[in-house]
């Protein structure tokens, strides 16, 4: 069983940045495509957001490409989220979460992260709160 586990959400203000992190050791990160979501207060989807498949192929959502970099290392066993000119409207819960299916996985690189469903393994989540 792979259990993911998000870090370094907090609070800041417009413009502001962050660095979240997304833990799994023990298990082999190469091997599995991974993702970050967010769900804002009051809504109930998940929104995916930046998304790595096994090649290392990147797919963000429109809403933070240019603002968000995702990143994986492998030997740390860790996901990375660097957030940097962040809105109000980003207030949200982030997720991790990783699949190893190759038809799910292909979703990033064929249809982008707004297009990625059924991964199997998602973190509790950490929340970012941002402020005007």
């Amino acid at each position: 069983q792979v259990q993911l586990a998000e870090s370094g959400g907090g609070s800041v203000q417009a413009g502001g940045s962050l660095r979240l992190a997304c833990a799994g050791p023990g298990y082999n990160y190469s091997a599995y495509c991974m993702g970050w979501f967010r769900q804002a207060p009051g809504k109930e989807e998940r929104e995916g957001i930046a998304a790595i498949d096994t090649e290392g192929y990147i797919s963000y959502a429109d809403s933070v490409k240019g603002r968000f970099t995702i990143s994986k290392d492998n030997a740390k066993h860790t996901l990375y989220l660097e957030m940097t000119g962040l809105k109000p409207d980003d207030t949200a819960t982030y997720f991790c979460a990783a699949g190893d299916l190759r038809g799910t996985c292909a979703a990033i690189r064929h249809l982008g992260v707004h297009n990625l469903y059924g991964l199997d393994y998602w973190g509790q989540g950490t929340q970012v709160n941002v402020s005007s």
